[in-house]
């Protein structure tokens, strides 16, 4: 529907841009509708694989492959929660769609027939929009399935993502700690410190390992 559609649907809005452009622009925007069309069906939504890995999955922050593998995790999930949101979305669309031709076909108002097309109209080229970007929300689910298989090299438990966040956030927080110089900020230099020294603690003390030992205990009682 969008690729083939979205031109009629900009040629036909054009039309109602008569009192709102100026003569000028109006002819301007009707030359440019293969050019908008063009525009519409390439334009970015999402984040790129070159985003993700460097803006998204930094390695100053991401320091193992475990923490860059449970990020594509969480930013997978956040995109399958749109996604499915965007289908519920886009079955009331649909559904406004049909009551709208419907109201439009028994309408003997004038003026509510003209509301009921308008909305029509502006269902129809948001359902286009909602199309275009359920298959962006899909492409990138795919990218991150794609980079969980590459980051996942058999050296973490990919089960329960606590267990690699001792050693990744020590890292991140080593790496935080030797960018700290005299002018940095008072709180920020605390929090750092604070939370590496924690960190080095607990590795230390073992205490993690500890309470999975209890809990195991407990749980076979």
């Amino acid at each position: 529907m969008t690729k083939k559609n979205i031109k009629e649907i900009i040629e036909k809005e054009s039309e109602s841009l008569n009192s709102l452009l100026e003569v000028n622009d109006l002819s301007d925007f009707k030359g440019m509708v293969d050019e908008l069309k063009d525009t519409w069906n390439k334009r970015q939504m999402f984040r790129t694989e070159t985003e993700a890995r460097f803006s998204v999955l930094q390695d100053n922050k991401y320091t193992t492959p475990a923490a860059k593998y449970w990020q594509c995790v969480r930013e997978q999930s956040s995109f399958l929660t749109n996604l499915m949101s965007l289908s519920f979305e886009y079955r009331r669309n649909n559904a406004k769609i049909k009551w709208y031709q419907e109201k439009i076909e028994k309408e003997e108002d004038d003026y509510k027939a003209t509301l009921h097309k308008i909305n029509l109209d502006e269902a129809i080229f948001k359902k286009a929009n909602m199309e275009r970007e359920a298959r962006e929300r899909m492409r990138e689910l795919k990218m991150w399935s794609k980079l969980k298989k590459e980051f996942n090299d058999g050296s973490f438990d990919d089960q329960d993502v606590n267990q690699h966040q001792l050693e990744s956030y020590g890292r991140q927080y080593a790496i935080k700690a030797q960018q700290l110089t005299e002018h940095s900020d008072d709180n920020e230099r605390y929090n750092v410190l604070g939370q590496l020294q924690s960190l080095q603690r607990i590795k230390k003390t073992g205490e993690l390992e500890n309470n999975k030992e209890k809990k195991e205990l407990l749980d076979k009682k």
